[in-house]
């Protein structure tokens, strides 16, 4: 009897023992079918377009698509820009202060850039062909993580 005892204790001691061990390996990320953190990167298209003889940039995807939106981003995320030309002349999108441009898009053609912004600002776009006309702005800004709130907001997170 004192050895079923026995037997019986050293049973429920080892399944404590896994199962905290499962928990420990679980619980430190090794048993994922997804990333837990996703890239920081954020992502955009838009497409030069000719309207009664002006060009214009048409937000298609993480932008509204509204005529010369103003773009959004966040410092130190990867800024990737697509842009397409559905005009029917060449284009160029030129960021003024991030010193960035697409190449020179012939109709149907598109280019994408990165930019990896390092601090807050609102920079002017442009269509740079033979000249710079504006066309509108990026809003670069900083989000504070939530571990720098003060006041109630700190107690709601």
């Amino acid at each position: 009897m004192r050895r079923e005892k026995m037997i019986i204790i050293a049973g429920l001691a080892s399944g404590v023992v896994a199962l905290a061990a499962m928990i420990g390996f679980v619980g430190q990320g090794n048993v994922r079918e997804v990333p837990l953190f996703y890239p920081e990167k954020v992502e955009q298209t838009v497409a030069f377009q000719e309207v009664d003889g002006k060009v214009q940039i048409v937000g298609i995807t993480g932008v509204k698509g509204e005529a010369n939106p103003t773009l959004l981003s966040r410092t130190s995320f990867a800024y990737i820009l697509t842009v397409i030309n559905n005009g029917t002349t060449h284009h160029r999108l030129y960021i003024d202060g991030l010193n960035v441009q697409t190449d020179l898009l012939s109709p149907g053609e598109s280019d994408t850039i990165t930019v990896i912004p390092t601090k807050e600002g609102i920079y002017n776009y442009y269509d740079k062909r033979q000249w710079l006309t504006q066309l509108g702005q990026i809003h670069i800004v900083t989000v504070v993580p939530s571990d720098e709130f003060e006041g109630f907001l700190k107690d709601m997170i």
